[in-house]
């Protein structure tokens, strides 16, 4: 073992045990997503995250700033997971990986994919926000890329006020998103 990776683990066992199980959830899920992603696709993928990974426990009567705090401490430990990965994933992995963590701490988080149009190709690129910030990205990410019209993993509470289902899979974007996507800068 090299003298850096000894030094991880140390200060990785330095740290609290709420933290290091985050990281370890943090490393399972963004290993799974990336996995499921590449062999499912991510029709496939999302609705076993969807339907099977029900929040640990029910959502607590707790402040927002508790629930701002651990929203705060499971970005970090993802953060971490990304930086130490032996695998380098895409935005897409990063994201669901996030989302499925957050929703297992009853964390209303949103998964949004969005795109662009650069240098004549289409680009697409998927981020996580909660509470109308964006978690794992620039917070100018809108800016850049055109957010499909809702998101791809809404949280419950959302779900529940919805009055029509709110996901639209990227195979059936309406021509007039499609156009608005090619379209912007």
């Amino acid at each position: 073992m090299t003298h850096e990776n000894t030094s991880r683990w140390r200060r990785f066992w330095g740290l609290p045990s709420e933290d290091r199980v985050l990281i370890l959830r943090g490393a399972l899920h963004l290993t799974l997503a990336v996995a499921g992603l590449r062999f499912l696709g991510f029709r496939r993928c999302h609705g076993l995250i969807q339907n099977f990974s029900l929040p640990r426990r029910k959502a607590a009567a707790s402040s927002r700033v508790d629930a701002r705090e651990k929203t705060k401490k499971i970005v970090r430990a993802a953060r971490s997971v990304e930086r130490n990965a032996p695998f380098e994933a895409n935005c897409l992995e990063r994201s669901l990986a996030l989302w499925w963590t957050l929703r297992r701490d009853s964390i209303p988080a949103d998964l949004h994919i969005g795109g662009r149009k650069s240098g004549g190709r289409f680009e697409a690129h998927a981020w996580v926000e909660w509470d109308g910030q964006v978690l794992n990205d620039e917070a100018d990410v809108h800016e850049h890329y055109a957010r499909f019209d809702a998101p791809f993993a809404a949280s419950e509470s959302e779900l529940q006020r919805a009055p029509s289902h709110p996901f639209r899979r990227p195979e059936t974007v309406s021509k007039s998103d499609e156009n608005r996507i090619l379209k912007s800068p």
